[in-house]
């Protein structure tokens, strides 16, 4: 089961800035302007290192979250959605005056059943 999820709306929001910015990846913030938000950079705009964990990818693209956020998240689901509105953030969906958003559930006991099992290559 993948840990990050997302919309149709948030697909399209992707297909639109690959047009312009190529690659993508996310980063989840830390908490600071915009709160626990999902940002998103050209690939090679954000810098990646040993303290970010790979939850997985959106639409072809990398999600991260610091490892130290890791250990508070790592019992949710998340889904990456798109609003209108400006957030208070450099990621690059913003001059289109939307902003991507997370939804988040925690996970149940089934979700960590089918979680743990083994996955086929």
């Amino acid at each position: 089961m993948p840990k990050v999820d997302i919309t149709d709306a948030a697909r399209a929001v992707i297909d639109r800035l690959r047009e312009e910015h190529g690659a993508l990846i996310f980063h989840q913030s830390g908490g600071c302007c915009d709160g626990s938000s999902p940002m998103c950079f050209p690939d090679g705009e954000f810098f990646i290192d040993d303290n970010d964990q790979l939850l997985g990818e959106v639409h072809g693209c990398p999600y991260y979250m610091s490892k130290f956020q890791y250990e508070y998240w790592q019992h949710t689901h998340l889904t990456l959605d798109v609003t209108e509105g400006r957030g208070s953030s450099f990621s690059a969906e913003i001059p289109l005056g939307l902003r991507f958003v997370i939804d988040s559930r925690l996970l149940t006991e089934a979700d960590n059943e089918v979680s743990a099992e083994p996955q086929a290559d």
